[in-house]
């Protein structure tokens, strides 16, 4: 037999010694979960930063090649510069001034998180739930696959005539988009689970909601933050979305105003503002798993 799974083999005796002592613990201790994926080192977030400005870089000489050597015209394409400007009169104001994008960017993240809780918590319930009954499952899951397949944005103006034009519409919007993720890849991710963890975990005489909080959830850890993932990103279009369609404040109501002034440079403004929000949220979303599975490793030990 080899070392390594020499390691891994559970004594019979250590599980009764621990049993008796500790019953949570023994089965903590017992499962064998499968390890967390390595975190990057710095070496390969080093490499990807070069890659992501290498990218940009390209990305900007391409841009200006279009615009000083192509000739398109700025009603298309605005001049980097131009966009530059619209950028910092939005920005270098004071951040209670209605003229800049502190307010609206506050209103479209302040309805598109409440709408991300709102999502991803019913997701992941109902999740839960149809993984563990049968009955839930048979009786959720068409309904949930239907409404899945209907797009969004055709749903959109009626969830705004149910709930308005204020921040009810922008929540419903945003939690829709957030909910389906979740859904699908926590019930994925707790069916998954090796029956083999789950045989010795009714062997220990574990109640189904141990079997859950300890073998279950953790494996299902990298499908939740995976929606989890998608679904940050979805709240924030819902709630862009739900602004286009009737708003008095939010990202959605300056890119139609601009929009309306024929203010190409002010779109794009707008566009490089959501484009930098989105990435810093999926950077949030990765920083907190990382976080989530090197604390539950730590607490496997």
């Amino acid at each position: 037999m080899s070392s390594a799974a020499t390691r891994s083999a559970v004594s019979p005796v250590d599980v009764v010694e621990r049993t008796d002592s500790n019953p949570d613990a023994a089965m903590q201790s017992a499962v064998e979960d499968t390890p967390p994926p390595p975190l990057q080192g710095k070496r390969q977030a080093v490499s990807g930063s070069i890659i992501a400005g290498m990218g940009l870089v390209a990305l900007a000489a391409l841009w200006i090649f279009a615009v000083r050597v192509l000739r398109v015209p700025p009603y298309i394409l605005p001049a980097p510069e131009t966009v530059l400007n619209a950028l910092w009169s939005g920005l270098a104001v004071n951040p209670a001034s209605p003229k800049g994008f502190y307010l609206p960017l506050w209103s479209t993240l302040s309805n598109a998180a409440t709408g991300f809780a709102i999502g991803t918590g019913l997701g992941l319930v109902l999740g839960s739930l149809m993984a563990e009954s049968r009955t839930v499952e048979k009786l959720l899951m068409p309904y949930a696959f239907a409404l899945q397949s209907l797009p969004k944005v055709a749903i959109a103006p009626l969830v705004v005539i149910w709930f308005g034009f204020g921040d009810g519409s922008k929540v419903a919007i945003a939690a829709l988009l957030a909910f389906f993720p979740v859904l699908i890849n926590s019930f994925t991710g707790l069916r998954s689970t090796e029956p083999e963890k789950l045989d010795l975990m009714r062997s220990l005489s574990a109640t189904r909601f141990e079997t859950y909080r300890i073998v279950k959830l953790p494996n299902a850890a990298p499908f939740i933050f995976a929606g989890l993932d998608m679904a940050v990103v979805y709240a924030l279009l819902g709630a862009i979305v739900a602004e286009f369609l009737g708003a008095q404040q939010g990202m959605g109501v300056v890119i139609t105003q601009a929009q309306a002034v024929s203010d190409v440079a002010g779109v794009f403004a707008a566009l490089v503002i959501l484009g930098v929000l989105g990435i810093a949220l999926h950077s949030s979303v990765r920083r907190l798993e990382h976080r989530v599975v090197h604390w539950a490793h730590r607490g496997e030990r």
